[in-house]
């Protein structure tokens, strides 16, 4: 049987680093039973043994009053690895050393693992991991430096020691006077009792007792033993009575007592403290005054980087998933005889549609992660969640939901996913709600469309303007949540620690980027996929006899059209109740972007079919090979301008500067081609207003409904994977309702103003 090794230890002490050098490509990483905390494993071989490291979340401490350190006390108490690899920060040893005297109360074999002792040394501090291991009675203590592999060996080594003989005479914490001889007389009741004493260590779990940890009450009253808590709840008043103090202030202050003592033995301080660099550069990037505008320089750069670097890769692999392989795939289908066939379409049209929906996202992901994997290993993150938490406090939120709402500028999908950054589950939900208004990239080419089309060169007033609606909705319904479903709940405590700022590690945050990445193609595609057959299947069946044949039939016809005609008088209020534009909305459930292609097909035509024949051939075949590739390549080429752009993209929105951008390739991007879909918009929208004017009023209505409503199947599929289906089915309802409320409200306002 595989010995399993459980690493744990506070956040930000570099202990994902120390699993990702102890583990390397060998992981696994889901979700823990029942939370959406992430849970990573790996395999570790020492010479022919595999060892199971499974990394558990960071917490401080094991008081059980964060999902985190649920699941990291339940896993050590019932799972019962055959030892504890707790990683510390070297340069702030003492309060790391509170986790580690938990820790060794629950009977566990402990190996100590000073991380970052690069940066103890440039502070002046001084450790004997000699003594602090004497001190800790023999437990093995391993100094490192994990993102250079430091330490790695003599690790590894000491997991193969405590597996042969774990150290018997660990010094724990002691309870002096009153405060012990209750939890003796607690212990001895427990010890008494089977069902607890075989599972819990008696001492530990009486200690718990007079913490009154909620947990482990549950735990005690689910044995059958409110005896015991009747008991516990006698010798809290006794300990009261005798000190003034509570018992839980009491086991505190013995824990830090015996923190300190240790302290004194093994570590040496300089008399005076050491400015080190990361102190100088938080007196700029934190600094009251100049903190704000610097976050929201780095933040604007994150979406420049998501948003533009990330757009060349994007369009690569739309085209060769939409274009390409769409191409090959009905070749294929001709060659065998299938060409022209429902089963033809349904391949190309709705499965690899379906899959390409999804794999477009993939590079804005990878962006994505990458640049907050890059933020998370410099330290920088933490930073700004201070800088950011007086002003998100407004919204019953702190600093760090603010980084979500941003990506939400990008994508909708990852904006959800980094969610996962709050430790709160209140936090992560109303985050991911707010988020979801963020003006995402798949939402522009609707803006753009209906601004030329109704507004000409002015087009960039609307979509300017629905990315500021964008923003102010989502505070003004932050504000609204905070009075009335989160009322008298305050922002939950923020506590982070500020690590050293040091140069990100290169595989680390790929194997993180790859890691979220990989699981939102897991999760999120499926559902995608499955969603767009059955849509394609409803624009391919008749709504009713005579109307034509299956996959043979007007759009209007079909049951889709029949669909979107029996919505269409919802929309009249807002002043585009056709169904046209009702169906184009129906498309955008599956991904926004398709609002622009099904207003096409549906108000222009569809365009020609592919001759697949000129795909037959092995020269062509060749030729798309080479064709894809060099389109790779450029790319590749448009990816590096576009991080070279970042530059005088950001410096020119001051009034004055003109900084020229780079064009490596010699070309502009050109502008699609929408002349004869803005016109026959114009006309659909001004028929069924009832004058340019009001058409006009309903065009806005139309965009500020495609901004609110309920956002793609992708960004929805993430909601509930993330939070679960009721609060996926509670935000879509609410989103639905507030659009259809404010496109009413803006036609209905403006109709009355052009009237």
């Amino acid at each position: 049987m595989m010995n399993t090794i459980a690493l744990a230890g506070n956040p930000n002490v570099g202990k994902s680093t120390i699993f990702n050098a102890l583990t390397g490509s060998s992981q696994h990483v889901g979700n823990w039973p029942g939370k959406t905390v992430e849970k990573k494993e790996g395999v570790l071989k020492i010479g022919t043994h595999d060892v199971l490291v499974v990394d558990l979340p960071g917490t401080y401490s094991l008081t059980a009053y964060s999902v985190e350190e649920v699941i990291t006390r339940d896993f050590i108490i019932n799972e019962h690895p055959s030892a504890v690899i707790t990683v510390v920060d070297a340069s702030n040893l003492e309060r790391n050393l509170y986790l580690v005297a938990q820790l060794v109360e629950l009977e566990v074999p402990v190996i100590l693992v000073l991380n970052m002792t690069d940066i103890a040394s440039s502070r002046g501090l001084f450790i004997d991991a000699q003594k602090l291991s004497a001190e800790l009675g023999g437990i093995p203590v391993v100094e490192a430096v994990g993102n250079r592999n430091l330490g790695l060996e003599q690790l590894k080594q000491a997991i193969v020691q405590v597996s042969a003989n774990p150290p018997t005479a660990v010094k724990r914490p002691r309870y002096p006077g009153i405060l012990g001889q209750e939890i003796e007389s607690l212990e001895a009741q427990i010890a008494g009792c089977e069902t607890l004493s075989e599972t819990y260590y008696a001492n530990w779990l009486a200690t718990k007792l007079l913490e009154e940890d909620t947990a482990v009450m549950d735990v005690v009253r689910a044995a059958g033993r409110d005896d015991l808590l009747a008991a516990a709840e006698a010798a809290q008043a006794r300990i009261l009575e005798a000190t003034g103090e509570d018992a839980e202030i009491l086991i505190a202050d013995e824990r830090y007592e015996f923190v300190g003592g240790i302290m004194d033995a093994v570590q040496e301080r300089p008399q005076q403290d050491v400015v080190t660099i990361s102190d100088r550069i938080d007196n700029i990037v934190t600094h009251r005054y100049l903190g704000l505008p610097i976050f929201l320089l780095i933040m604007w750069l994150v979406f420049q980087f998501t948003a533009n670097v990330s757009a060349p890769y994007l369009d690569w692999v739309d085209g060769f998933v939409n274009g390409t392989v769409h191409a090959w795939a009905a070749a294929l289908l001709t060659a065998v005889g299938l060409g022209g066939s429902w089963l033809s379409d349904l391949v190309t049209d709705g499965i690899i549609a379906g899959v390409g929906g999804v794999l477009v996202f993939v590079p804005v992901l990878i962006f994505l992660y990458m640049a907050l994997g890059l933020l998370e290993d410099s330290g920088y993150m933490t930073r700004a969640a201070f800088v950011m938490d007086r002003f998100m406090r407004w919204m019953g939120l702190h600093g760090k939901s603010f980084l979500p709402m941003i990506v939400g500028f990008g994508c909708t999908v990852p904006a959800v996913y980094a969610t996962r950054s709050l430790e709160n589950e209140r936090d992560r939900k109303l985050t991911g709600f707010l988020a979801t208004f963020m003006s995402c990239g798949a939402r522009l080419p609707v803006y753009i469309l209906f601004g030329a089309a109704f507004f000409g060169a002015s087009s960039v007033n609307l979509v300017f303007a629905m990315y500021l609606l964008g923003i102010g909705i989502a505070l003004m319904v932050g504000f609204a949540f905070k009075q009335t479903v989160y009322k008298g709940k305050p922002p939950a405590p923020f506590v982070m620690e500020m690590p050293a700022y040091r140069i990100p590690h290169p595989l680390d945050v790929w194997r993180q980027t790859w890691q979220r990445t990989r699981g939102f193609i897991r999760n999120a595609g499926t559902v995608i996929l499955f969603v767009s057959i059955i849509f394609w299947f409803l624009m391919a069946i008749p709504a009713k006899p005579g109307s034509g044949s299956f996959n043979d039939v007007p759009a209007g016809d079909s049951i889709f059209g029949a669909v979107s005609g029996a919505v269409a008088p919802v929309f009249q209020p807002a002043g585009f109740g056709s169904w046209q534009a009702s169906g184009s909305l129906i498309g955008g459930f599956l991904a926004k972007e398709i609002i622009v292609s099904s207003m096409n097909q549906i108000y222009v035509g569809s365009e020609p079919p592919v001759n697949s024949e000129q795909y037959g051939g092995e020269v062509y075949l060749g030729r798309d090979v080479v064709e894809t590739l060099l389109s790779f390549g450029e790319a590749s080429i448009l990816t590096v301008q576009e991080m070279v752009n970042i530059v005088p993209r950001t410096l020119n929105v001051w009034p004055g500067v003109n900084l020229p951008m780079a064009d490596f390739l010699g070309t502009d991007a050109a502008e699609e081609e929408t002349g004869g879909l803005q016109a026959a918009l114009v006309a659909s929208f001004t028929a069924t207003a009832g004058s340019p004017a009001r058409g006009t009023v309903a065009a806005v209505a139309f965009t500020v409904f495609v901004l609110l409503y309920v956002p793609c199947m992708a960004a929805t599929s993430a909601m509930r994977q993330e939070f679960g289906v009721r609060w996926m089915l509670a935000q879509a309802a609410f989103t639905l309702g507030l659009a259809w409320l404010a496109a009413v409200l803006v036609f209905q306002v403006g109709a009355a103003l052009f009237a």
